[in-house]
């Protein structure tokens, strides 16, 4: 078991350092790039949109002191970017295919956290993301001041120009005027089968935990739960098989649209372009949030451990069995 969790630890390590060493080399790609004026308007009104998001974020989450303000438009804010650009594109073909996958994307992520009570006719108010009252209680933000600059610099800012920057593959493709190809199936095949697995694997978490907490409120212990709602944490259907599979699937959404812009022809440094950089950032902000997520479950279900040790985090090659 400790082997398992070595090896995990270095292929992560290894993961961090090639997606850095990849952001550096998209960085050249990048500063090589010329844009036309219709990709810099574009992106003009994007980044209005953006920043007046930020705005928003910041200023409702100090006031209302609901931090899941950006949470709540992550899943809006992308479907309105992409059909800008397509829009501002000419609705080419390409563009448009992007625009329905991410629509698709955002209805069903939308629903699935409205379920959780996110949304109130309130916007600002709502259910937080408990992660947030997690992080709020470490020490290091003792100072509401310095929880105030997290909030502005991280869940704010960060978190909205990370969001505009999965979309940025859309803006590479948006003055190619290349036939679609077997690229373009590839990534369309591929951004479908994520969100398949991304749906199913959220589903089967809301099922565990409504089906939990109705048991927990006619019994009221865990330990008297019947299996397998007695560990606390799911471990059916695709859990079964991975710790994240919701995870894989997002991050493999937003890998899969960027091979768009491989059928459109952007690509100056073999298969990389300045505009995976999002993709590419989104993989960290998951390394980071998959930690965190894995923090509090250990500390809350004590067999967390042993399913961690026998489980990978995105690779499905062993069932978890108690």
């Amino acid at each position: 078991m400790n082997k398992n969790k070595s090896i995990m630890k270095t292929a992560g390590t290894v993961l961090t350092v090639i997606t850095v060493l990849a952001l550096a080399v998209i960085s050249v790609a990048f500063s090589s790039y010329s844009f036309s004026g219709n990709q810099l308007g574009t992106l003009k009104i994007l980044l209005i949109v953006c920043g007046a998001s930020i705005l928003y974020c910041f200023t409702a989450g100090e006031i209302s002191r609901n931090f899941s303000q950006m949470d709540k438009l992550w899943s809006i804010l992308p479907v309105a970017y992409v059909w800008i650009i397509a829009a501002r594109g000419g609705l080419k073909l390409r563009l448009v295919i992007y625009a329905l996958i991410v629509t698709v994307w955002g209805v069903r992520l939308t629903m699935n956290f409205a379920r959780k009570g996110a949304y109130s006719l309130r916007f600002w108010t709502g259910v937080e993301d408990y992660r947030w009252s997690i992080v709020r209680a470490n020490p290091v933000f003792k100072s509401g001041f310095a929880w105030a600059l997290f909030d502005l610099f991280f869940i704010s800012i960060y978190q909205n120009l990370l969001v505009l920057a999965i979309c940025l593959p859309a803006l590479a493709c948006m003055e190619s005027g290349a036939p679609l190809g077997a690229w373009d199936i590839a990534a369309a095949l591929l951004a479908l089968t994520f969100l398949a697995l991304e749906t199913v694997a959220d589903e089967y978490q809301w099922r565990f935990h409504l089906g939990k907490k109705k048991l927990l409120g006619e019994n009221g212990k865990l330990s008297d739960l019947p299996a397998p709602y007695d560990l606390g944490f799911n471990t059916s259907g695709p859990w079964a098989y991975m710790r994240h599979p919701n995870y894989l699937g997002e991050q493999g959404i937003w890998l899969s649209l960027y091979i768009f812009t491989l059928g459109a022809g952007v690509t100056n440094l073999v298969a990389f372009n300045w505009s995976m950089v999002g993709p590419l950032l989104l993989v960290l902000l998951f390394m980071g949030s998959s930690a965190l997520g894995e923090s509090i479950t250990s500390k809350k279900y004590t067999m967390y451990g042993d399913y961690a040790n026998r489980v990978f985090k995105y690779i499905p090659l062993r069932r978890y069995r108690r």
